[in-house]
C-alpha cells in the first residue's frame, strides 16, 4: 500500500475482510493488528521450507528475508511470492503437493 492510502485508512484487499467491528476485533476475536500476524505466522509456514522469512514492518508493509540476511520489502501478501522467488532464484509454488504434505505433517499431531 501506498503512503498515501496508509494515511488515509485504505485498507488491500487481501486484509479487508480481516477489519476490525465496532469493538476492534475482526474473526477470531483478533485486533486487526492481531489478524495481520496470524497472516504472518500462516506465511512464515510454507515460507519456511524455501529458508525465507516474512515480517510485519509497521502495520504497512512486510519485510521478506533468506536465511543470509538479503531482505526486500513487499507492500501486501500478494507481492510476497514473487519476491520470494527472485530471492531464492526459482519459481515458488505455496500449493505444490511437496509443500502442502510438508505442512500437513508438522500439523499432525505426534503420537
Amino acid at each position: 500500500m501506498c503512503g498515501l492510502c496508509g494515511v488515509l485508512g485504505v485498507t488491500h484487499w487481501s486484509e479487508s475482510h480481516a477489519s476490525p467491528d465496532a469493538f476492534g476485533e475482526g474473526a477470531g476475536g483478533r485486533t486487526r493488528r492481531g489478524e495481520r500476524q496470524y497472516r504472518v505466522r500462516l506465511v512464515n509456514e510454507v515460507l519456511g521450507g524455501f529458508a525465507l522469512g516474512l515480517s510485519d514492518f509497521q502495520g504497512s508493509s512486510f519485510v521478506l528475508s533468506n536465511r543470509t540476511g538479503r531482505s526486500e520489502m513487499v507492500e501486501d501478501l500478494m507481492a510476497v511470492w514473487p519476491t520470494a522467488e527472485q530471492l531464492i532464484g526459482r519459481k515458488l509454488d505455496p500449493l505444490d503437493p511437496k509443500v502442502i504434505a510438508r505442512l500437513e505433517r508438522a500439523a499432525a499431531p505426534e503420537g
